[in-house]
């Protein structure tokens, strides 16, 4: 669903897709063939959320914003289910990890993945091409090249699947 807040209505491109139980507010743009599954929630009721071409926040995700510093995805991310994203800007072609939380003013370099259960502290920056790791989250190693083109692929690959939701139907 999508809601309007004070002045701000969220703008969505063409092909894509919101899935039922996810909840748009405010001052949100999703670029296309980018997705939000479901039951996720993408609040901008204090600054503006800009979620690139391609990109994907998976099921039971929550993006939000703080007074003045917005949230930045860029484009071929994949935000996996039950993220936290808090007021922070995550590069290109990034991996999210499920359950991951990502806090007010980090940045997380192009082509980076933080993995599964880490909490990024607050104003880290995690230089392009990291596979960061913990809790708080720590630079384990470099990602090769070979790894980022497969996260773009895999980015792709939910664009993909967020197509064929659009002509899914309700089964009883």
């Amino acid at each position: 669903m999508l809601y309007k807040f004070k002045n701000y209505s969220p703008k969505v491109a063409e092909n894509t897709f919101i899935a039922p139980g996810s909840k748009i507010i405010g001052n949100v743009e999703l670029s296309e063939h980018s997705s939000v599954w479901y039951n996720s929630v993408v609040r901008a009721d204090l600054a503006r959320i800009k979620i690139g071409k391609f990109s994907n926040v998976q099921e039971n995700s929550t993006i939000h914003v703080e007074q003045n510093r917005g949230v930045e995805i860029g484009d071929y991310v994949t935000i996996g289910h039950n993220a936290v994203i808090h007021a922070c800007k995550i590069a290109d072609k990034s991996l999210i990890g499920m359950n991951t939380t990502i806090l007010s003013g980090a940045k997380i370099g192009e082509g980076s993945i933080v993995g599964a259960g880490a909490v990024v502290p607050e104003n880290a920056v995690i230089p392009p091409g990291s596979l960061v790791l913990g809790v708080p989250a720590k630079i384990v190693r470099s990602i090769t090249k070979e790894k980022i083109i497969e996260l773009k692929q895999h980015a792709i690959h939910y664009a993909e699947l967020a197509a064929e939701q659009e002509n899914s139907e309700i089964t009883e």
